[in-house]
């Protein structure tokens, strides 16, 4: 069967690459985007409506996730669904920037912003896990990380060019309500062009038997997380793979930081921020993907060690090549754990169908996810008479967390034969 799907390398790697190139033009708008935290705040929203944005994404990524992998529990292809998920969530990105075409009471846009950007987030959880068990599906084990880095740098190319673009837009036209709709229909429409070229990927059928169509949603889902408690080497990476929440905590607030206590311009924050990220993926995804360089666990302790370096940046030298080098090595850390995270955890479930654990990984760590990114933006407000300080305390606080996740981390075991350790 491995055999057989290399066959089919080139031609699925060039699909999806296309898919993400795609998708890539639009997620500096929507996803982790240095322009959306400024364009909110330019709205009137506080630091906790701005936290409240990844924590949104983090729920809808770890709830709905369970839905269909319940569904598509028995579909032996997955492509059909994919495409579908992707069209779905891109008509609730087109909604907002046709919303803002059309607004004329501002007092709108905060709430008609959060409820387009929730229906995005469930849609984006219900792809989710389908998407990834797709990717390794289509790659067999030895392919899969190379196949991977080579859909990421696609994408993240995508991302440094989109960028540029929303730098020139934003130095132009500022915040106007305009420019945004415009910024946000071109995503959603970037979003529904390239969901199409799933249809160039070659899917085989699952390699193993389906599960009984018998069993119920909460049967299925609590069966699923009974073996992912007893997986304890799973375990050890899901803690020691916080690092990545913690990082994305920090890439939803430190463009205010910049902007507002070191005379950053915003459209620098909003353009010139997110290339270096993307650059810093780019870079992860050559050296570490296609190159292949150093071994499994070493790419995974890279990230966190990579995120400690940045906190002592962003704290110690909060200049314009303090910032640049914080978020190239942020992207680095992104672009790291892309290319590693889906071949982890479809190697720790030893299951030819992992669609089940990519589901339900994401709800073991969801007070995390959407509970960090809150408390930082509650934590900023409460101290903000504390100036650019109420910032460094809480990259004090992350970095705090780093170190435990650091060691964590060291723990596990990444070799085959210790995938399920019970």
């Amino acid at each position: 069967m491995d055999l057989y799907n290399d066959q089919y390398f080139k031609r699925n790697a060039f699909g999806v690459a296309l898919v993400e190139f795609f998708w890539g033009l639009g997620f500096p708008v929507i996803i982790e985007s240095t322009f959306l935290q400024i364009f909110l705040k330019h709205l009137g929203a506080g630091d906790f409506l701005i936290g409240l944005v990844p924590a949104i994404l983090m729920t809808g990524i770890s709830l709905f996730p369970l839905f269909s992998s319940y569904l598509t529990r028995n579909h032996e292809y997955k492509r059909p669904m994919v495409l579908g998920l992707h069209i779905v969530s891109s008509f609730a990105v087109l909604a907002i920037g046709v919303f803002l075409f059309f607004a004329r009471d501002q007092a709108l846009i905060l709430p008609v912003f959060f409820i387009a950007y929730i229906l995005f987030s469930g849609c984006i959880g219900l792809t989710f896990p389908v998407w990834l068990n797709f990717l390794v599906k289509i790659f067999s084990p030895a392919k899969s990380v190379q196949g991977l880095a080579i859909m990421y740098i696609a994408q993240n190319s995508a991302k440094i060019i989109s960028s540029l673009f929303i730098i020139k837009v934003v130095e132009s036209y500022a915040f106007s309500l305009v420019s945004a709709a415009w910024i946000f229909f071109i995503a959603g429409l970037l979003f529904l062009i390239g969901s199409f070229c799933f249809l160039l990927n070659h899917e085989l059928p699952a390699a193993g038997p389906q599960p009984s169509t018998g069993v119920s949603f909460f049967r299925h889902t609590w069966n699923g997380v009974a073996d992912i408690v007893r997986n304890k080497n799973l375990l050890k990476y899901l803690i020691g793979d916080l690092d990545g929440y913690i990082v994305v905590a920090v890439i939803s607030f430190y463009a205010n930081y910049a902007t507002q206590y070191f005379g950053i311009p915003n459209y620098t924050a909003a353009g010139l921020f997110v290339c270096f990220i993307y650059a810093g993926a780019i870079l992860a995804n050559i050296t570490l993907g296609t190159l292949n360089l150093l071994s499994f666990k070493q790419k995974f302790l890279s990230t966190k060690i990579c995120t400690l370096i940045v906190l002592i940046m962003l704290t110690a030298a909060p200049t314009l090549p303090g910032f640049l080098l914080a978020s190239l090595l942020m992207g680095f850390c992104r672009g790291t754990r892309s290319i590693i995270y889906s071949p982890a955890v479809k190697q720790f479930s030893n299951r030819p169908d992992a669609t089940s654990y990519f589901a339900i990984v994401p709800l073991l760590t969801l007070a995390f996810a959407s509970g960090f990114p809150l408390f930082f933006g509650h934590m900023l407000e409460r101290l903000n008479h504390l100036g650019a300080g109420a910032y460094q305390i809480m990259f004090g606080v992350c970095g705090l967390c780093m170190v435990v996740f650091l060691v964590i981390g060291s723990w596990v075991d990444f070799s085959p034969s210790k995938a399920i350790d019970t």
